[in-house]
């Protein structure tokens, strides 16, 4: 997730250098990503380009932001995907003439075999970025004559994956090209100046009129014209104009009371963006090294514990693997019987959580092979390992962690998936209904969304009066009632412990009552029969229950259950990543109707770099 802002003005409008106001919008979009940054600007024929590796408040003082004039620019503050954190791939990017300026928030995901094409026409490139190919291909294609307009779509119907475009050329300088598949873009309508951007924030200083740009649009704006198409036909947007009424704070947060909310509801495109990034020969290449070691550790802290966990069972149920997952603070007892044979997956939302950063040293030393799975480009936990997976679900500004979760478990699910089929442990046709089902996990979370939010928020408030809840589940639900259990812990500073339904009866339940807060995962049929003997347990002493279940159970479960999620059947190996989401709002819900920041847990950091 990267913040892309263009302008476009006539001579005059503009009070102040085109550069400020261009830096002016980036830093109000920072929070969308920030180890680089860079702007574009067409100045007396020519395009200005400063750009580099850092904060933008250092960019800019370095690089005279503020003195760059003209009437047309782009910005961009980059959250790295393809490509660490440098002056090279920092945006924008240009073509081989110098004349095309790109900004680009999404993942190309065919930027590999057009690269290899346009190296082979000639094209040079000079980052190791996936947006590098846009302002290529433009040019490739307006090399037989056609107007810039046409190149940029012709592009279009080459790349593939998740995008929001801004392109700028000396040719036509008096315009910005804009194009958006799932990543968001606006457009600012000011007096005498128009606007692009990824977020209202970026704009809301000089214009509170705005259109969003639906996906599968693209066009082109002037001082004074929007122009839009769809599928090659023009699009009318007259009443498509909204105000926006909110504040320069709330519309950092694109209307969301909370960043963390903002980030349930981004899980949609989070798993979209880490789908388009995923590259599959280099999964096929981590499963054969899975294939040759005795032993599979999987570690973490956190949040990243419980994806290590979910990963666990996919690992030693589907794979039939020898897997060991351990917290990673605890990790000396298990270097004392590593070797050169075994292997560390080591996850990371951060890549830089100190504990996971040891274990990796220590694993390491002992001769493992080291596999990462983290967020963030080219941090230490990458950058010390064999072999890194990133999940790419974007900045995460909230401390309790919500999207980076279910990214981890896609990346996890995907490597589990693809070693069974690898190794001949399910059919082709298994695995391809496999990957048809996560290519819809975007829709399915999203739906998710719409249909239980209210219920959450309701149950929510109901939980935020309670001082205790247990969360209950078996098999592959454990680590999801983990999860859920912790966020209550974070954010509503409620005493919520998970744990294996069966392990209730021996000890836990004494401490159950009238009205006490029991939530269960229910996720297959192996389980659920054995579960609804532990949803009667807790009844009978009058517990408050409460269920996140498969519509199929809800006549064998519902005269037990005060409180009831209906969830989608789907494969339950595929089920922790929509299960999980109820159990993010009911703690949200929870925490801000007692009166918290759910932003800002007392006592508890983003990363924890000490031991």
């Amino acid at each position: 997730m990267c913040g892309i802002i263009g302008i476009v003005a006539y001579d005059g409008i503009l009070s102040e250098p085109i550069g400020k106001v261009l830096r002016r919008c980036l830093e109000r979009l920072e929070y969308r990503g920030y180890d680089s940054a860079g702007i574009a600007v067409i100045q007396n024929g020519k395009l200005i380009i400063r750009k580099g590796k850092g904060k933008i408040v250092e960019l800019s003082k370095k690089l005279g932001f503020d003195n760059i004039h003209g009437l047309v620019g782009l910005g961009h503050t980059r959250w790295a995907t393809h490509g660490k954190p440098s002056d090279e791939n920092a945006h924008p990017h240009t073509d081989c003439s110098k004349s095309i300026a790109v900004v680009h928030n999404g993942i190309i995901s065919n930027f590999t075999e057009l690269r290899e094409k346009l190296e082979k026409k000639g094209h040079v490139f000079s980052s190791e970025t996936d947006t590098e190919v846009i302002p290529h291909l433009v040019e490739e294609f307006s090399k037989s004559g056609k107007s810039i307009f046409e190149a940029f779509k012709n592009m279009l119907y080459e790349i593939e994956g998740t995008y929001a475009i801004g392109l700028i050329s000396i040719k036509e300088s008096n315009r910005i090209y804009f194009a958006r598949n799932t990543s968001p873009l606006i457009i600012g309508i000011g007096n005498g100046m128009m606007m692009l951007a990824s977020d209202i924030p970026a704009i809301l200083e000089f214009t509170n009129r705005v259109i969003v740009v639906k996906d599968g649009e693209y066009g082109y704006v002037t001082p004074n014209e929007v122009y839009v198409e769809y599928d090659e036909k023009p699009v009318d947007i007259k009443d498509r104009v909204k105000v926006v009424m909110w504040s320069l704070d709330m519309a950092s947060k694109e209307g969301y009371p909370h960043f963390m909310l903002k980030e349930i509801h981004e899980q949609p495109i989070a798993l979209r963006n880490t789908l388009a990034g995923i590259k599959i020969d280099e999964i096929d290449r981590i499963c054969k090294v899975l294939k040759k070691v005795n032993r599979i550790f999987i570690t973490g802290a956190g949040t990243s514990y419980h994806a290590g966990l979910v990963g666990d069972y996919l690992f030693t149920e589907l794979c039939e693997l020898d897997v060991h997952t351990f917290i990673a603070s605890e990790y000396r007892k298990y270097t004392r019987i590593a070797n050169e044979n075994d292997v560390l997956i080591a996850i990371s939302q951060s890549g830089e959580t100190i504990d996971t950063l040891v274990a990796v040293r220590e694993f390491k030393k002992k001769g493992c092979k080291i596999i990462a799975i983290s967020n963030v480009v080219e941090s230490s936990i990458p950058r010390e390992s064999n072999y890194v997976i990133y999940t790419r679900a974007g900045p995460e500004i909230g401390v309790a962690a919500t999207k980076t979760f279910t990214t981890q478990i896609l990346v996890l699910t995907i490597l589990a998936f693809r070693y069974a089929l690898m190794n001949n442990l399910i059919t082709r046709d298994e695995y391809s209904s496999v990957i048809q089902l996560l290519n819809r996990l975007p829709d399915i979370t999203h739906k998710i969304l719409e249909i239980h939010e209210g219920k959450c928020e309701k149950l929510g408030k109901e939980i935020a009066r309670k001082t205790n809840a247990y969360y209950l589940s078996r098999g592959l639900g454990v680590p999801i009632a983990m999860e859920g259990a912790l966020k209550l812990k974070e954010i509503a500073y409620i005493h919520a412990e998970a744990y294996p339904a069966g392990e209730s009866k021996h000890g836990p339940i004494a401490l159950v009552e009238h009205g006490y807060p029991t939530l269960f995962v229910i996720l297959d049929d192996y389980y659920a029969e054995i579960i609804l003997g532990n949803v009667m347990e807790m009844k009978s002493r009058d517990a408050f229950t409460i269920a996140l279940l498969p519509e199929k159970y809800l006549d064998k479960f519902n005269k037990y259950l005060d409180v009831y999620f209906v969830m989608p059947n789907i494969d339950y190996r595929l089920t922790p990543i929509p299960y999980i989401i109820p159990l993010q709002l009911i703690a949200y819900y929870a925490s801000v109707s007692k009166g918290l920041d759910p932003d800002k847990p007392r006592n508890l950091a983003k990363t924890v770099t000490v031991e």
